[in-house]
């Protein structure tokens, strides 16, 4: 991809997600995701069907109705593996989910196929079939990247469109959103 294309994707993305996470941000400002902030120190509680532990691995997998909740934030998914440490206490380095993942916050959900909670880094990337709603606005790509210290929300399109079978295309490299608008009282 080219510099100028990258600028200008960056730079539709930046204004999506400023309408998206209805921030008024200030010249050189980025808009700002409601995980601001989040508190990645509290405890993370897990429930599932079921969980196998494969403790030589340092791993838990979680299946069947995953909720995995720390403070505001909650992650559902058909399926949760949990990547940990023993270091004098059990300590949750990553957390990896699939199957229809829902990440939510008190005013933002974001919806994927995949995500990856990196709790060192603070991170959460949501891919495959990505849409971040906050209220009735929407934005919706192929992978989302979510950094819970700067509050920042990067969506990145998916792949190229393609064609797929008799004769349909699935749409895909672009970023799309709905956005609100101020209502006019008449």
């Amino acid at each position: 991809m080219s510099r100028m294309r990258r600028l200008a994707s960056a730079s539709v993305i930046g204004s999506a997600a400023v309408a998206l996470l209805g921030a008024q941000p200030a010249a050189g400002q980025e808009a700002v995701s409601a995980l601001r902030g989040h508190n990645t120190n509290a405890p993370v509680d897990v429930a599932a069907d079921r969980i196998e532990v494969q403790d030589r691995a340092d791993r838990a997998v979680f299946s069947g109705n995953v909720v995995a909740r720390q403070a505001s934030l909650q992650l559902n998914a058909a399926r949760v593996t949990v990547a940990y440490s023993d270091a004098g206490g059990i300590q949750i380095q990553r957390i990896d989910a699939s199957g229809g993942v829902t990440v939510q916050s008190p005013s933002e959900t974001a919806r994927g196929q995949f995500a990856i909670y990196d709790l060192r880094n603070r991170l959460i990337t949501l891919l495959g079939g990505v849409t971040l709603t906050r209220g009735e606005s929407r934005v919706q790509g192929g992978r989302l990247v979510l950094d819970l210290d700067s509050g920042r929300a990067v969506m990145d399109g998916g792949p190229p469109a393609r064609s797929g079978p008799a004769g349909t295309t699935a749409s895909g490299g672009r970023v799309t959103g709905t956005f609100t608008v101020p209502q006019r009282n008449e």
